[in-house]
């Protein structure tokens, strides 16, 4: 009954959005070629975490999934209060959450600094304000998290550099959210592309994201999904 309610909810959800967008065709993130970052992230050995969030996490968590070094990347919810941690309530847009994926990486293989590039070349654009292609709402915003204060001063080196690019007409709003508690989604949220890789917003929102990495980032690309277990 639990899982039935949640479906529902997704399906009014995303009717709603889509009410919301008629007049305007719906178009997912422009892909572009995303600087090297000019500060380099030094974050010792060991595993590291960090949070981002860019729209729908379908697609930051499938994007993830498929990059090398990258050890888990669970759907979730960071922002707001524990007991509006429910897709359910997120999608009502009355909580400071934003649909969020949790990284645990090895720094070894691939650094925070090459993850921001790998973020901003294919998951998410960064002048789109509460909202990332045919999702609107805060949300959907567009929002880095980071856990160290290493990470922190790699973040906004590389935000400056990016909105100093010109790769963009409008100004870059991503922002830097001081770190709360994250929360996973609901189970059916976790894996989603690879369990539902013929929905029709998968196909034609998130599919086209992995292929950019495939060809823009070969030597960080793993061509099998991550499955990392129980998302806790």
């Amino acid at each position: 009954m639990r899982l039935s309610i949640l479906r529902a909810a997704h399906v009014l959800a995303a009717a709603v959005l889509a009410a919301a967008s008629l007049g305007a065709p719906a178009q997912a993130e422009k892909v572009v070629n995303a600087p090297a970052p000019k500060r380099i992230a030094k974050e010792g050995t060991g595993l590291k975490t960090a949070i981002f969030a860019g729209g729908c996490f379908w697609g930051v968590e499938g994007v993830f999934s498929h990059v090398k070094g990258v050890k888990s990347a669970v759907s979730g919810f960071h922002g707001g209060a524990a007991g509006t941690a429910q897709y359910r309530t997120i999608v009502t847009g009355i909580t400071n959450h934003a649909e969020a994926v949790r990284i645990t990486y090895d720094p070894y293989v691939v650094r925070y600094d090459e993850l921001l590039r790998i973020f901003f070349s294919v998951v998410t654009d960064p002048t789109q304000l509460n909202r990332q292609g045919p999702d609107v709402g805060a949300h959907y915003r567009s929002a880095l998290v980071p856990l160290s204060e290493e990470q922190r001063a790699v973040a906004q080196a590389y935000l400056e550099q990016l909105d100093g690019s010109g790769l963009w007409d409008k100004p870059v709003v991503t922002r830097i959210e001081k770190h709360r508690k994250f929360y996973p989604a609901e189970d059916y949220h976790q894996d989603y592309m690879v369990k539902n890789p013929y929905s029709g917003y998968i196909m034609r929102f998130d599919q086209p994201k992995v292929a950019a990495l495939k060809t823009m980032f070969p030597r960080d690309y793993r061509d099998e999904f991550l499955r990392d277990g129980p998302k806790t």
